[in-house]
């Protein structure tokens, strides 16, 4: 009778279940997992941590699975409503958004405070995988300029803000649609060739604390206790681990308090003093292997939409990961990119939520999708 019962429960609860991708979800439970070890370490004294960042992880499974219930064909119907509503939402936050600690980032509606520079990430992908789509079969020259038009509205409008982290994601996740759209080598060429012509020109056009940063990742001991304070004590961090690590909870720089924001865009160095170079090779691994899959996904995907838009989310997944390591490693500029499943915080694990449930859904009615 249990055994039958048992049986029941589980025929009840499949149609639930099966919206996950198992090998995704596994990954991702893995890099959860680490991520409330090292931030039990980094946030001790901190009351309230551990269990805000639960609330977090339950919220960003819940977001999961229903964006993973949503089938390809429906987010091609809501790629252009989404497109739009997130460029009205820029330009109401340019010209009357809240500012805070000097950047005009959020939406004050009613009693929340909106960031819909976080809502770019998704939208500007879905619009350029949606506008390939329907371009597929004639795609000429001015097919592309025309997607870099829709990437370069929002990105300008959060650039303006100023939000360069943000900027570089969308970046990432729109040029990897146009990329797998089928651009050219030349065509890639003549934008590298441009992009270095415009170096100068971008550089008078960075506000001074973005100059600052680039000159701090240059030279961060020309200002050894300012602005290249953090840089030098988290790679100060990252080198004493050593091989194995000097322990959980053990770190010096971490409990000391030398470590900025240890348990956001600053977790890895706590991670590496803790763990170690074995550790980081793990993580390092966690993360290939979550990248891996979901280009598993993208070429598996059974039309050009998906296709793109899976690349895209995977695209999603590489940069925040090279961003941050490459910041508290003193190899990139400090842009306030979170670890992905690693960093503390709601806003982020949401966006990856939805990142990851679209890749879910992508695979999970890739034999639904006509070809």
């Amino acid at each position: 009778m249990r055994i039958n019962e048992r049986r029941s429960l589980w025929r009840r609860l499949k149609p639930y279940v099966a919206v996950f991708d198992p090998p995704l979800l596994l990954l991702l439970a893995l890099l959860l997992t680490t991520s409330l070890v090292t931030l039990y370490s980094a946030s001790l004294g901190i009351p309230g941590k551990i269990e805000d960042q639960l609330r977090n992880i339950a919220m960003c499974v819940l977001v999961m699975w229903i964006t993973a219930n949503v089938s390809p064909q429906n987010m091609m119907r809501i790629a252009v409503p989404a497109y739009g509503v997130t460029v009205l939402l820029l330009v109401a936050v340019a010209l009357f958004g809240t500012i805070k600690l000097g950047a005009r980032r959020w939406l004050h509606i009613g009693i929340i405070d909106i960031q819909p520079s976080e809502l770019a990430k998704i939208a500007v992908p879905l619009m350029l995988a949606w506008y390939f789509q329907n371009q597929q079969g004639h795609l000429r020259w001015h097919s592309y300029l025309v997607g870099a038009l829709l990437l370069m509205v929002p990105v300008g409008l959060i650039m303006r803000q100023p939000d360069l982290g943000t900027s570089l994601l969308v970046v990432a996740a729109g040029f990897a649609v146009i990329y797998l759209a089928g651009l050219p080598w030349r065509a890639m060429l003549a934008l590298v060739v441009a992009g270095a012509c415009f170096m100068p020109v971008a550089w008078s056009m960075m506000h001074d604390y973005q100059r600052e940063r680039v000159m701090t990742l240059i030279d961060p001991t020309a200002d050894p206790l300012g602005k290249g304070f953090h840089i030098i004590q988290s790679t100060i961090a990252i080198g004493s681990g050593g091989l194995a690590g000097k322990g959980w909870t053990k770190g010096t720089q971490t409990h000391l308090e030398f470590i900025p924001e240890r348990t956001t865009d600053f977790i890895f160095s706590v991670y590496s003093e803790e763990f170690g170079l074995m550790g980081n090779l793990f993580l390092m691994l966690l993360y290939l292997l979550l990248i891996g899959r979901g280009m598993m996904i993208a070429a598996s995907a059974p039309n050009f939409f998906t296709r793109l838009l899976a690349g895209a989310m995977t695209m999603i997944f590489f940069t925040y990961a090279f961003v941050n390591m490459g910041m508290v490693s003193g190899i990139l500029p400090v842009v306030g990119v979170p670890l992905p499943f690693m960093s503390y915080g709601g806003t982020a694990l949401l966006t990856l939520g939805i990142v990851s449930g679209i890749l879910m859904s992508v695979q999970r009615h890739r034999k639904l999708v006509q070809t």
